[in-house]
This record gives C-alpha cells, structure tokens and sequence, in this order.
C-alpha cells in the first residue's frame, strides 16, 4: 500500500454535522469489541501538535517525502538536524487521559485493539497492548541498506556526539517529531550513517509517499473484519491509509464512530461524529461505564456531552 501525499481536504457542505451526544460511543463500548483507530488529535493535550486542526503543523510545514529524503543527501541533513532537535521534545511527552481511557477500555475488555497512525508511542506508554503502529514509531531507527534496527536513543547520543554545540531555537515541533528550522540553522549539520553496513540510516516510520508494509496493512484488515465496531479518534482522515479502514468497516456494516472536533473524511460513512475535546469525552464516556481512568476523580463528565 502506498501512502498518498494528501496534505489537505476541504469539508464539503453534505457532510453531516457534528453531535456532542456520547452515548453511542458508550453503547459500542457496552457491547465490546470496538477496534480503535487513532491520529494525530488524540496526542494534541500531550503537547504534540496535530497536521490539520486549528492552529495544525501544516499551516507553516510540509513534512518530509520518501522521495526527497532518500534522493537528496541535503534533504537528509535537514531532516535529521530537525529531528535530532525535535526529539528532545517528542521523546519527553507523556501519556494524556485520552491514551489513559483506551487503555482502561483495553484492560476492561472493550476493544478488540488499537490501530494508530501516530508515530510518539504513547498508547504504549498509556499501558495500552494491543497496538498496530501503521507508520511505525519514531524510537526505532532502520537502515535502509541492510535493514538493521536500533534505538532511536543511541543514534540520538551519535548526532549529539557529532554535532556537539547544537542548540538551535526552534519555531515549533511537529506531530512526526520533526523541530521548525531554517536552513541557516541547520547549517552543517552532520549526519551519522549505520554502523554495521555504513548505509543512510531512516526513522521506521512511514514517511508520506512510502509504502505501509502489506502484512501491517492486512494485520489491520484483519482487525476491522473482528471488530463489531469502528472507534475513531482524533484524526481527520485525510490520508487513504487510514481512511481505507473506515471504508472497510462501512462496507461491512460495522458501526463508525468518530471523536473528533472538525469534520472528517470519513464522516459520511460514519454513524456519529462527536465535536467534543478527546480527553473530556473519553473520561465522560469511562464515568458512564463505571470505569477508572488513572489520574481522573471518578464521576468527571464532559461539560457539553448528554
């Protein structure tokens, strides 16, 4: 599967409006086997911005493409002198009582398990088990000539040991770990390359343009035909990587439902869109069903739900 480049899509005047009621996420989650589908909205109250929503990372910058990063040794520079200095704020993120909520759905039985599109990690890191990383994770670094994998913390200790002084101020950091520079701030940069085979060393993540590993793609299909329903949360469903599993599910009858305060692509095929904050509706929905969410007083609803 090929991811496309879409970077944007314009809502168009059919689609349905969005609801505040949260019972019908509360009634597939009574009934269980719910599969998760997760964007970048869920890790927006953790401190990492979304592509899309307001005041989104793709209103000053264009991530980086397949094409680019593998065809141009300055595009590699760039990138990694940007990530490099990114990752000392992506890497300290921590979990926010959205990833805390499906974890407590998952530890209740509820779902069936977790396909997300983001690459920070943090569903892990909220306890959660069942996860599918569709575009990989951002603490894993892949050669790209022998296909060897290691920690993104030891190649992060390499850049630091290279490029010793580097502290550039950053205009903001992106949903794929990637830091706001300018070019005259990344300078000469040094690039470290693997050392096993001395190959062009990559995030294993799936850039835009890449192809998703087909087993990944099937292990998710597969997911989608378990699942007596559709849950997905924070994304906008504008790439067809993650858009193709709320078709699948609609095809098959399978209930969508979507948390998510702006229209999505997915809207028209799904039952319900809920324009509420993901962390207030997760809890309200957690206190309907009698379930804990660490770090959240029992009974918290959220302020606009029914």
């Amino acid at each position: 599967m090929r991811m496309r480049p879409t970077l944007s899509w314009t809502p168009t005047d059919d689609l349905p409006p969005g609801t505040t009621d949260l019972e019908p996420v509360a009634d597939a989650l009574r009934t269980g086997g719910v599969l998760v589908l997760s964007g970048a909205g869920i890790s927006t109250e953790s401190g990492i911005p979304d592509y899309r929503g307001e005041g989104g990372s793709l209103s000053r910058h264009t991530p980086m493409t397949y094409q680019d990063f593998t065809g141009s040794a300055q595009a590699r520079r760039r990138y990694w002198a940007r990530s490099h200095l990114g990752w000392r704020t992506f890497g300290r993120a921590l979990p926010n009582t959205g990833h805390r909520a499906v974890a407590a759905f998952e530890r209740h039985g509820l779902l069936t398990g977790v396909i997300t599109q983001n690459v920070d990690g943090l569903h892990q890191a909220a306890g959660s088990a069942g996860v599918v990383e569709l575009h990989g994770s951002l603490d894993r670094v892949v050669c790209l000539s022998c296909g060897a994998l290691s920690p993104r913390r030891e190649l992060a200790r390499k850049l630091a040991a290279a490029n010793p002084g580097f502290a550039p101020v950053a205009a903001g950091i992106n949903p794929d770990g990637d830091a706001d520079l300018g070019d005259e701030q990344v300078g000469d940069f040094r690039v470290v390359d693997c050392a096993l085979c001395g190959g062009i060393l990559k995030p294993d993540v799936v850039f835009f343009g890449e192809n998703v590993p087909p087993a990944r793609v099937e292990r998710c299909r597969d997911l989608v035909r378990a699942a007596a329903s559709l849950l997905v949360l924070g994304s906008s469903l504008t790439v067809m990587s993650g858009l193709r599993f709320v078709r699948q599910a609609a095809e098959a009858d399978k209930p969508v439902l979507i948390v998510n305060r702006d229209p999505t692509r997915g809207d028209r095929h799904a039952v319900t869109r809920i324009a509420l904050p993901l962390g207030a509706a997760l809890t309200a929905v957690a206190g309907r069903l009698g379930i804990t969410v660490e770090g959240v007083e029992s009974g918290t609803d959220a302020p606009t739900g029914r």
